[in-house]
């Protein structure tokens, strides 16, 4: 499985005239990643001012375009604070809309001991709900909590679809191939998804990819081919993926198919 995650929620034109703001350039990117081999976007949306937004309304008109424009893909929504938002606002945002899919970041929605009972509901009603639910890891630490958790009984279930993001707190966020080896060297969870910062992006995808893992690649995280050159678009990165996986012998997943994998509902 391939996502793209085309803008994020910090950068804007001026980091690169191709970055999407707004709802339609997002859905232009996205029918354009699709293309070249995604089957999910992952989503951030913006307000009037370009600032990163967690509105329902404004999700509810991009998820609207997408299934208009582009059917055949996915689309995750994130629940990212970005300093802005309190746990509380994540998860209403994710009860308000009830989306297919959320990506949330596990140090966000559950940061101290006290938050569990809340995020137990939360992820209980997600379970019940059918929401399909990734959750993001920063380090082996962010993976040993997320098992404890579980353990818990706070995240229902055994098994959590995870993405691991390697080269947060790297010196200007650039990401090695190694900084995969934290994640596997607890249990990984499964289906599991890397993403990476900075100009390493794939060669540490590859890396992912050759152990077993799915790819999340995009402008959110890295602006750059492995040439050093500044790529010219979100589907430039999704293309030289896809056919690195294909190579490997690993087909690509439709959305279809990754609805299967990934328990989405219908």
């Amino acid at each position: 499985m391939i996502m793209v995650a085309p803008n994020g929620a910090r950068r804007n034109e001026k980091d690169h005239h191709g970055l999407p703001m707004t709802i339609e350039q997002t859905v232009i990117a996205a029918l354009a990643c699709q293309q070249a081999g995604a089957c999910i976007l992952h989503a951030h949306i913006r307000d009037k001012q370009g600032k990163h937004s967690l509105d329902a309304f404004i999700y509810e008109e991009l998820l609207a375009e997408m299934s208009n424009q582009v059917p055949d893909m996915l689309v995750q929504i994130t629940t990212e604070a970005v300093g802005q938002y309190s746990t509380q606002q994540q998860m209403d945002l994710v009860t308000k809309l009830r989306p297919k899919m959320a990506s949330v970041a596990l140090r966000e929605l559950v940061p101290t001991v006290a938050s569990e009972v809340g995020a137990k509901h939360f992820f209980s009603w997600a379970n019940e709900a059918q929401v399909q639910l990734q959750v993001i890891l920063y380090d082996a630490a962010d993976l040993k909590r997320l098992n404890e958790l579980q353990k818990a009984g706070v995240l229902p279930g055994k098994k959590a679809c995870v993405l691991y993001v390697l080269g947060r707190y790297r010196e200007n966020l650039q990401a090695q191939p190694s900084d995969l080896d934290e994640f596997m060297k607890p249990k990984s969870q499964s289906p599991w998804f890397a993403c990476a910062f900075g100009q390493n992006e794939h060669a540490c995808i590859t890396n992912a990819i050759d152990i077993g893992g799915h790819a999340r690649v995009g402008f959110e995280n890295n602006l750059w081919l492995p040439s050093g050159e500044l790529a010219a678009n979100n589907h430039t990165l999704v293309a030289q993926v896809a056919s690195y996986a294909q190579i490997q012998g690993r087909s690509l997943a439709s959305a279809q198919e990754a609805k299967l994998m990934l328990g989405v509902r219908e």
